[in-house]
């Protein structure tokens, strides 16, 4: 998986590799992670008495913290400082966004919220790298500690790695997450665009019909499986208070490797038909839809199994990637606007009216169709709107 990120205006890549760790690999990064959880543990604990006594608790307090730890309790200084100092970062960014949120009013909700303590049955592994605390060796990862594993390299590293994340799925899979700097490879020009519109019934709707996406429906195909997982783990539930039995954790591991399994179908589905559009076109015209409130709508399971936000996600990147010009459209009127003549319905249009028709210019089209028109038309990129008319409030923002 490749994820782009920002970082002091330079763009990153972020390479996902599976790691082959030996028993005795498995043991050392385990407690690794049980010392980072408990630097976690304890910076959250630090923070809330921070708290009551109105002190201030950042990173460089913590950081003092962690250092007279070390030196005061030997089991804690028996690896190295790098990953608990990282977490103690990661920490640091938690709080502050959770204080952000509260001090800008933002409802409840909405806020993100402040950092909680890591159980030991709950959270799964997670150990940050810096480049101090790693090296890549006869295609191994020597990471600080004398922690050897094995990587299995399903493609290059595009540049030098600056961090690395090992961490550990919930199926108990461990995997290494390289940072490298971003390189752009322009594909040849097309001089074609291209508008797209989201939507449930089919997850992207183009201005071209041979780049239409439809439903895959991985979820629902799976849905006979996962429903036998349910029901095996309803049976062995155990009694509160009571540790879980062999059937129970194995039929929650099989649940969590079919949920796995579904994931990644959605994702190369996805990542194929973006790299398709964006070889295909010059410039995208994407809608900008956010699709998290469908999970309060009858269509939540429909609308999940879509996985829009994870396909809108992988054309952007792809985009970015390839050097291609990706124009975020703001989703507002875009059902109810004319793609040929601009023109807006009075009226907010039924979802169960899949035809547009136009009363100014009385064009005829299916209504996914008409908006992603629209798309095109909102983000400049069609010759017959040369304004690249947009509702007010609505700017046109290029993809981040």
């Amino acid at each position: 998986m490749t994820v782009a990120t920002e970082s002091g205006g330079t763009r990153h890549l972020r390479y996902t590799y599976r790691l082959r760790a030996s028993s005795t690999a498995r043991s050392a990064l385990l407690a690794e992670w049980d010392r980072c959880r408990w630097v976690w543990n304890e910076c959250v604990a630090r923070s809330k008495r921070a708290h009551i006594d109105g002190e201030e608790c950042g990173p460089a307090r913590l950081d003092r913290i962690l250092t007279a730890a070390r030196a005061a309790t030997p089991w804690l200084a028996e690896r190295s400082s790098v990953p608990q100092q990282q977490l103690i970062r990661d920490f640091g960014r938690c709080r502050a966004k959770a204080l952000k949120d509260i001090k800008e009013g933002l409802p409840a909700r909405q806020r993100a919220g402040m950092p909680g303590f890591k159980k030991k049955e709950q959270a799964d592994p997670s150990l940050n790298y810096t480049r101090r605390g790693f090296r890549l060796k006869g295609g191994r990862l020597h990471l600080a500690g004398g922690i050897v594993v094995s990587v299995v390299w399903s493609r290059e590293l595009s540049g030098e790695p600056s961090s690395v994340r090992v961490y550990r799925d919930s199926v108990g899979h461990w995997y290494a997450s390289f940072v490298v700097p971003a390189e752009i490879r322009p594909l040849p020009e097309t001089g074609a665009v291209i508008g797209i519109d989201w939507g449930v019934k089919e997850t992207a709707t183009t201005t071209s019909d041979a780049y239409d996406l439809p439903h895959a429906e991985h979820g629902k195909k799976a849905r006979k499986k996962l429903s036998r997982y349910d029901r095996m783990m309803a049976r062995r539930r155990p009694k509160k208070g009571r540790a879980p039995s062999h059937g129970y954790r194995e039929a929650k591991r099989l649940r969590a490797k079919t949920y796995q399994k579904i994931a990644r179908q959605r994702q190369d589905t996805g990542r194929k038909w973006a790299k398709r559009v964006v070889r295909d076109h010059d410039a995208i015209a994407v809608e900008d839809f956010r699709p998290k409130f469908l999970a309060r709508t009858t269509m939540a399971r429909k609308a999940a199994d879509a996985a829009v936000g994870a396909t809108k996600k992988a054309l952007i990147e792809m985009g970015h990637k390839h050097g291609r010009d990706v124009r975020l459209v703001h989703p507002a009127h875009t059902t109810m606007d004319c793609g040929n003549c601009g023109a807006r319905t009075k009226h907010a249009l039924p979802l169960s009216q899949r035809t547009y028709t136009c009363t100014s210019c009385g064009l005829v089209s299916p209504r996914d169709k008409n908006s992603a028109h629209v798309m095109l038309v909102r983000a400049g990129l069609n010759p017959a709107g040369a304004d690249g008319g947009r509702p007010p409030g609505a700017p046109l923002q290029q993809a981040a």
